[in-house]
């Protein structure tokens, strides 16, 4: 038995170098246009069985855009950044760079008083390997790029330091196949 979830990254709701830690600010014009271009390409994914997203303002306005009409999935959140919450990478180095530091080079350090990035990615993970099992089941599920990355760092067994070397793009989509013994990434052509 096994399933296929393909995940889409949501489209944006700020310039790259504006991104904040839970960031909870609805689709910009650019993120708008964004899912007006990618839409023929995405449209068909909301044949999947199941459609979740998770429960950020741009990630339900990209699902119900494509028309996935997706179920929101608390364990799909981002990661919970505690007092950093809203801020860019900039501001909370500026802040506390030696928190910030040591929250980059330990996966398992929470300096800001949330969720270490470990715990992040056994949640998302967790989340994956519960999804409900049928022989050739299709998920699809809107996420936070973040979510995305910690996705990927899960099913493909990588070291938690390998989430800073994944580069999610508003948009873009990473298919995992198998089950919660085993997953797979699966690249597919345009």
């Amino acid at each position: 038995m096994h399933l296929r979830v393909t995940f889409v990254a949501a489209a944006r709701s700020s310039s790259l170098l504006a991104e904040r830690f839970e960031d909870d600010r609805p689709l910009d014009q650019a993120g708008w246009d964004e899912v007006q271009r990618s839409a023929a390409g995405l449209v068909p994914l909301a044949a999947s069985e199941l459609r979740y997203c998770s429960p950020t303002p741009r990630s339900r306005a990209t699902g119900d855009a494509l028309g996935y009409a997706p179920l929101v999935q608390l364990a799909l959140r981002d990661c919970d950044m505690g007092r950093w919450r809203g801020f860019t990478l900039g501001e909370a180095m500026a802040r506390e760079p030696d928190a910030v530091d040591a929250w980059l080079a330990d996966p398992r350090s929470a300096p800001h008083g949330g969720e270490s990035l470990l715990s992040f990615i056994q949640r998302v993970g967790g989340w994956l390997d519960t999804r409900p099992v049928d022989d050739g089941s299709r998920i699809v599920a809107v996420a936070e790029p973040s979510v995305v990355r910690a996705a990927l760092v899960y099913a493909l067994r990588a070291q938690p330091s390998t989430y800073w070397n994944i580069d999610v793009r508003p948009l873009s989509t990473v298919t995992l196949t198998g089950n919660n013994r085993r997953w797979n990434m699966r690249l597919e052509a345009a």
